[in-house]
């Protein structure tokens, strides 16, 4: 496990901009285990499934507005960062329900497998940032709906709808 204090810093350019600096002499551990995926826990508060990103002066780690409003800091404010690699699959723990979904579609299951893995992540993402597990069910089963009807070729606007759809049964 990786302990530093750092500062939560704001850049200018783009709308992701809230972040910490990491530690560089870590980086080369990390990105050798897994591309940079890690779990990371601010001032206690976590797990949470991230990555360290690299700017051209430094890798950091993006700290989005949920995660600072429960800590109740912002930019400016110094954080305890505790990290450790992730060795997930997926970056996320994948919820039970869309794991049985896919063992029971075969047809869902291969086109869930041939997608990136970052893209395999943001649909297991839409499942788990949910927490009610009919809501879960239902977002799993627009997600095999839409994998099959596009025949893997993620619309999201097109699986938004599904998932509408699916939270009106």
């Amino acid at each position: 496990m990786i302990e530093f204090e750092a500062k939560i810093e704001k850049f200018d350019f783009n709308h992701w901009q809230h972040h910490v600096h990491f530690p560089e002499h870590f980086l080369v551990e990390i990105e050798s285990e897994n591309k940079g995926r890690i779990i990371a826990w601010f001032d206690g508060l976590g797990p949470y499934h991230l990555a360290v990103f690299k700017a051209k002066t430094h890798p950091y780690i993006l700290v989005n507005q949920q995660i600072r409003n429960k800590l109740k800091k912002d930019a400016g404010d110094l954080i305890s960062v505790k990290v450790e690699i992730d060795h997930s699959e997926f970056g996320h723990d994948v919820p039970e329900k869309f794991s049985v979904l896919l063992d029971q579609d075969e047809e869902a299951a291969e086109y869930f497998n041939s997608l990136t893995k970052g893209k395999q992540r943001s649909l297991i993402y839409i499942v788990t940032k949910v927490k009610n597990p009919e809501s879960r069910m239902k977002k799993s089963l627009a997600i095999m709906h839409h994998l099959r009807l596009s025949k893997g070729a993620l619309d999201y606007k097109q699986l938004n709808e599904l998932i509408k759809y699916y939270n009106n049964l």
